[in-house]
Protein backbone atom coordinates (compact mmCIF):
# COMPACT_ATOMS: atom_id res chain seq x y z
CA UNK A 1 0.00 0.00 0.00
CA UNK A 2 1.79 3.10 -1.30
CA UNK A 3 0.07 5.38 1.21
CA UNK A 4 1.85 3.54 4.04
CA UNK A 5 5.21 4.19 2.41
CA UNK A 6 4.25 7.83 1.91
CA UNK A 7 3.44 8.05 5.62
CA UNK A 8 6.85 6.57 6.47
CA UNK A 9 8.57 9.12 4.23
CA UNK A 10 6.63 11.94 5.92
CA UNK A 11 7.61 10.77 9.38
CA UNK A 12 11.22 10.30 8.27
CA UNK A 13 11.43 13.90 7.03
CA UNK A 14 10.33 15.17 10.44
CA UNK A 15 12.77 12.82 12.16
CA UNK A 16 15.63 14.20 10.07
CA UNK A 17 15.19 17.80 11.27
CA UNK A 18 14.85 16.86 14.94
CA UNK A 19 17.20 13.91 15.39
CA UNK A 20 20.32 15.95 16.16
CA UNK A 21 18.68 18.86 17.97
CA UNK A 22 19.42 19.62 21.64
CA UNK A 23 16.91 18.65 24.32
CA UNK A 24 15.94 22.30 24.72
CA UNK A 25 14.50 22.48 21.19
CA UNK A 26 11.45 20.48 22.26
CA UNK A 27 10.37 23.35 24.52
CA UNK A 28 10.33 25.72 21.52
CA UNK A 29 6.86 27.24 21.05
CA UNK A 30 5.17 26.91 17.66
CA UNK A 31 2.64 29.22 16.01
CA UNK A 32 -0.10 26.58 16.40
CA UNK A 33 -2.10 27.44 19.53
CA UNK A 34 1.23 28.04 21.31
CA UNK A 35 1.90 24.31 21.34
CA UNK A 36 5.52 23.36 21.90
CA UNK A 37 7.39 21.01 19.61
CA UNK A 38 7.09 18.52 22.46
CA UNK A 39 3.29 18.91 22.31
CA UNK A 40 3.33 18.31 18.56
CA UNK A 41 5.35 15.09 18.86
CA UNK A 42 3.20 13.96 21.77
CA UNK A 43 0.02 14.51 19.74
CA UNK A 44 1.38 12.54 16.79
CA UNK A 45 2.58 9.76 19.06
CA UNK A 46 -0.72 9.35 20.92
CA UNK A 47 -2.80 9.06 17.76
CA UNK A 48 -0.21 6.92 15.98
CA UNK A 49 -0.51 4.51 18.91
CA UNK A 50 -4.30 4.59 18.47
CA UNK A 51 -3.95 3.90 14.73
CA UNK A 52 -1.73 0.89 15.42
CA UNK A 53 -4.10 -0.48 18.04
CA UNK A 54 -7.17 -0.23 15.79
CA UNK A 55 -5.31 -2.18 13.12
CA UNK A 56 -4.56 -4.87 15.68
CA UNK A 57 -8.05 -5.19 17.18
CA UNK A 58 -11.24 -3.28 17.98
CA UNK A 59 -10.91 -4.17 21.68
CA UNK A 60 -7.38 -2.74 21.91
CA UNK A 61 -8.50 0.49 20.30
CA UNK A 62 -11.58 0.77 22.54
CA UNK A 63 -9.52 0.20 25.68
CA UNK A 64 -6.99 2.82 24.62
CA UNK A 65 -9.33 5.51 23.38
CA UNK A 66 -11.87 5.17 26.21
CA UNK A 67 -9.29 6.69 28.57
CA UNK A 68 -8.84 9.68 26.27
CA UNK A 69 -12.56 10.23 25.72
CA UNK A 70 -13.27 10.01 29.46
CA UNK A 71 -10.78 12.81 30.11
CA UNK A 72 -12.40 14.92 27.39
CA UNK A 73 -15.83 14.25 28.93
CA UNK A 74 -14.44 15.51 32.25
CA UNK A 75 -13.70 18.85 30.61
CA UNK A 76 -10.04 18.37 29.77
CA UNK A 77 -8.76 19.83 26.52
CA UNK A 78 -7.19 17.46 24.02
CA UNK A 79 -3.78 18.76 25.02
CA UNK A 80 -4.50 18.23 28.73
CA UNK A 81 -5.69 14.71 27.98
CA UNK A 82 -2.51 14.13 26.04
CA UNK A 83 -0.36 15.33 28.94
CA UNK A 84 -2.23 12.98 31.25
CA UNK A 85 -1.52 10.07 28.90
CA UNK A 86 2.15 10.90 28.40
CA UNK A 87 2.82 11.79 32.07
CA UNK A 88 6.58 12.45 32.32
CA UNK A 89 7.41 11.24 28.81
CA UNK A 90 8.85 14.21 26.93
CA UNK A 91 11.78 15.59 24.96
CA UNK A 92 14.18 13.18 23.34
CA UNK A 93 12.65 10.18 25.12
CA UNK A 94 9.25 10.98 23.64
CA UNK A 95 10.78 11.71 20.25
CA UNK A 96 12.52 8.32 20.27
CA UNK A 97 9.30 6.51 21.22
CA UNK A 98 7.37 8.31 18.48
CA UNK A 99 10.06 7.55 15.90
CA UNK A 100 10.11 3.82 16.69
CA UNK A 101 6.32 3.59 16.80
CA UNK A 102 5.89 5.46 13.51
CA UNK A 103 8.18 2.95 11.80
CA UNK A 104 6.20 0.07 13.29
CA UNK A 105 2.92 1.72 12.27
CA UNK A 106 3.94 2.30 8.66
CA UNK A 107 5.29 -1.21 8.24
CA UNK A 108 2.13 -2.74 9.72
CA UNK A 109 -0.17 -0.77 7.41
CA UNK A 110 2.01 -1.56 4.39
CA UNK A 111 1.23 -5.24 4.94
CA UNK A 112 -2.48 -4.81 5.64
CA UNK A 113 -5.52 -5.05 3.36
CA UNK A 114 -6.20 -1.49 2.10
CA UNK A 115 -9.95 -2.12 2.29
CA UNK A 116 -9.98 -3.46 5.86
CA UNK A 117 -12.52 -1.50 7.94
CA UNK A 118 -11.10 0.07 11.08
CA UNK A 119 -12.75 1.72 14.05
CA UNK A 120 -11.75 5.33 14.72
CA UNK A 121 -12.64 8.41 16.74
CA UNK A 122 -15.28 9.36 14.16
CA UNK A 123 -16.80 7.05 11.54
CA UNK A 124 -15.06 3.78 10.68
CA UNK A 125 -12.63 4.01 7.79
CA UNK A 126 -10.56 1.80 5.53
CA UNK A 127 -6.95 1.00 6.35
CA UNK A 128 -5.93 3.08 3.32
CA UNK A 129 -7.86 6.09 4.58
CA UNK A 130 -6.48 5.58 8.08
CA UNK A 131 -2.82 5.68 7.08
CA UNK A 132 -3.51 8.55 4.67
CA UNK A 133 -4.95 10.46 7.62
CA UNK A 134 -1.79 9.71 9.61
CA UNK A 135 0.32 11.07 6.76
CA UNK A 136 -1.87 14.18 6.66
CA UNK A 137 -1.54 14.74 10.43
CA UNK A 138 2.21 14.17 10.34
CA UNK A 139 2.58 16.58 7.44
CA UNK A 140 0.29 19.26 8.93
CA UNK A 141 1.69 19.18 12.46
CA UNK A 142 5.17 18.73 11.05
CA UNK A 143 4.75 22.10 9.33
CA UNK A 144 4.48 23.68 12.77
CA UNK A 145 7.94 22.33 13.55
CA UNK A 146 9.45 23.47 10.25
CA UNK A 147 7.91 26.91 10.82
CA UNK A 148 9.14 27.16 14.42
CA UNK A 149 12.71 26.22 13.46
CA UNK A 150 12.74 28.43 10.39
CA UNK A 151 13.54 25.53 8.09
CA UNK A 152 12.17 25.70 4.50
CA UNK A 153 10.25 22.52 3.78
CA UNK A 154 10.91 20.41 0.68
CA UNK A 155 7.85 19.40 -1.34
CA UNK A 156 7.10 15.99 -2.83
CA UNK A 157 4.38 14.51 -5.01
CA UNK A 158 3.23 12.37 -2.07
CA UNK A 159 1.34 15.51 -1.05
CA UNK A 160 -1.28 14.29 -3.56
CA UNK A 161 -2.67 12.02 -0.81
CA UNK A 162 -3.33 15.08 1.34
CA UNK A 163 -4.84 17.03 -1.56
CA UNK A 164 -7.13 14.09 -2.34
CA UNK A 165 -8.22 13.95 1.29
CA UNK A 166 -8.91 17.68 1.09
CA UNK A 167 -11.12 17.27 -1.97
CA UNK A 168 -13.13 14.28 -0.73
CA UNK A 169 -13.87 16.02 2.59
CA UNK A 170 -15.65 18.87 0.80
CA UNK A 171 -19.00 17.69 2.13
CA UNK A 172 -17.61 16.99 5.62
CA UNK A 173 -16.39 20.57 5.96
CA UNK A 174 -20.00 21.76 5.66
CA UNK A 175 -21.73 18.90 7.49
CA UNK A 176 -19.41 19.29 10.46
CA UNK A 177 -20.75 22.84 10.87
CA UNK A 178 -24.35 21.75 10.25
CA UNK A 179 -24.44 23.63 6.94
CA UNK A 180 -26.26 22.16 3.95
CA UNK A 181 -23.70 20.82 1.46
CA UNK A 182 -23.86 22.98 -1.69
CA UNK A 183 -23.79 21.46 -5.17
CA UNK A 184 -22.16 20.94 -7.53
CA UNK A 185 -18.73 20.40 -6.06
CA UNK A 186 -16.02 22.72 -7.36
CA UNK A 187 -13.62 21.57 -10.04
CA UNK A 188 -10.11 21.38 -8.58
CA UNK A 189 -6.94 21.66 -10.68
CA UNK A 190 -3.60 21.69 -8.89
CA UNK A 191 0.01 21.84 -10.02
CA UNK A 192 2.12 19.16 -8.33
CA UNK A 193 5.68 19.78 -7.09
CA UNK A 194 6.85 17.72 -10.09
CA UNK A 195 4.88 19.95 -12.47
CA UNK A 196 2.11 17.44 -13.14
CA UNK A 197 -1.49 18.67 -13.14
CA UNK A 198 -3.87 16.89 -10.76
CA UNK A 199 -7.61 17.22 -11.33
CA UNK A 200 -10.75 16.37 -9.36
CA UNK A 201 -14.48 16.72 -10.12
CA UNK A 202 -16.21 18.00 -13.24
CA UNK A 203 -14.38 20.73 -15.22
CA UNK A 204 -17.83 22.03 -16.27
CA UNK A 205 -18.68 22.96 -12.67
CA UNK A 206 -19.50 26.68 -12.29
CA UNK A 207 -17.19 26.68 -9.27
CA UNK A 208 -13.46 26.04 -9.41
CA UNK A 209 -10.24 26.16 -7.50
CA UNK A 210 -6.87 26.27 -9.25
CA UNK A 211 -3.29 26.74 -8.19
CA UNK A 212 -0.38 25.12 -6.43
CA UNK A 213 -0.94 21.78 -4.72
CA UNK A 214 1.11 22.90 -1.73
CA UNK A 215 -1.12 25.95 -1.24
CA UNK A 216 -4.23 23.77 -1.36
CA UNK A 217 -2.81 21.27 1.13
CA UNK A 218 -1.95 24.05 3.58
CA UNK A 219 -5.52 25.40 3.46
CA UNK A 220 -7.43 22.12 3.84
CA UNK A 221 -5.19 21.14 6.79
CA UNK A 222 -5.57 24.67 8.24
CA UNK A 223 -1.82 25.26 8.21
CA UNK A 224 -2.32 28.55 6.34
CA UNK A 225 -5.13 31.01 5.73
CA UNK A 226 -6.48 31.03 2.17
CA UNK A 227 -5.45 34.70 1.90
CA UNK A 228 -1.82 33.68 2.46
CA UNK A 229 -1.87 31.58 -0.72
CA UNK A 230 -2.09 32.22 -4.45
CA UNK A 231 -5.03 29.89 -5.07
CA UNK A 232 -7.51 31.15 -7.67
CA UNK A 233 -11.13 30.71 -6.62
CA UNK A 234 -14.18 31.01 -8.87
CA UNK A 235 -17.70 31.06 -7.45
CA UNK A 236 -19.32 31.48 -4.05
CA UNK A 237 -19.33 27.75 -3.23
CA UNK A 238 -15.57 27.43 -3.75
CA UNK A 239 -14.99 30.58 -1.73
CA UNK A 240 -17.16 29.38 1.15
CA UNK A 241 -15.43 25.99 1.13
CA UNK A 242 -11.97 27.50 1.40
CA UNK A 243 -13.10 29.61 4.37
CA UNK A 244 -14.07 26.51 6.39
CA UNK A 245 -12.12 23.65 4.75
CA UNK A 246 -11.19 20.96 7.27
CA UNK A 247 -9.88 17.59 6.13
CA UNK A 248 -9.40 16.22 9.65
CA UNK A 249 -11.92 14.72 12.08
CA UNK A 250 -13.18 16.40 15.23
CA UNK A 251 -15.19 19.46 16.08
CA UNK A 252 -15.20 22.39 13.66
CA UNK A 253 -11.97 24.35 13.76
CA UNK A 254 -11.39 27.78 12.29
CA UNK A 255 -8.41 28.36 10.00
CA UNK A 256 -5.59 30.58 11.24
CA UNK A 257 -5.99 34.31 10.73
CA UNK A 258 -4.21 35.81 7.75
CA UNK A 259 -0.51 36.30 8.38
CA UNK A 260 -0.39 34.38 11.67
CA UNK A 261 1.20 31.17 10.38
CA UNK A 262 4.52 31.39 8.59
CA UNK A 263 8.07 30.08 8.60
CA UNK A 264 10.00 32.08 11.16
CA UNK A 265 13.50 33.36 10.61
CA UNK A 266 15.83 30.45 11.24
CA UNK A 267 16.81 29.90 14.86
CA UNK A 268 20.24 29.00 13.55
CA UNK A 269 20.98 32.25 11.69
CA UNK A 270 23.24 33.52 14.47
Amino acid sequence: MQQAHDYLAEASELVNILANQPESIFAQTTLFKSWTINDVIGHLYMFDVAALKTLQSVDEFDEFYTQISERLDQGMSLLESQHSYLQDLSGKRLFSKWQKNSQKLGEAYAKSDPKKRLKWVGPDMSAMSSITARQMETWAHGQEVFDALGIPRPTHDRIKNICHLGVVTFGWSFQNRQIAVPQPEPYVSLKAPSGKIWEWNNPASPYSLKGDALDFATVVTQVRNIKDTNLKIEGQVAKQWMEIAQCFAGKPENPPLQGTRFTKKSLFDW
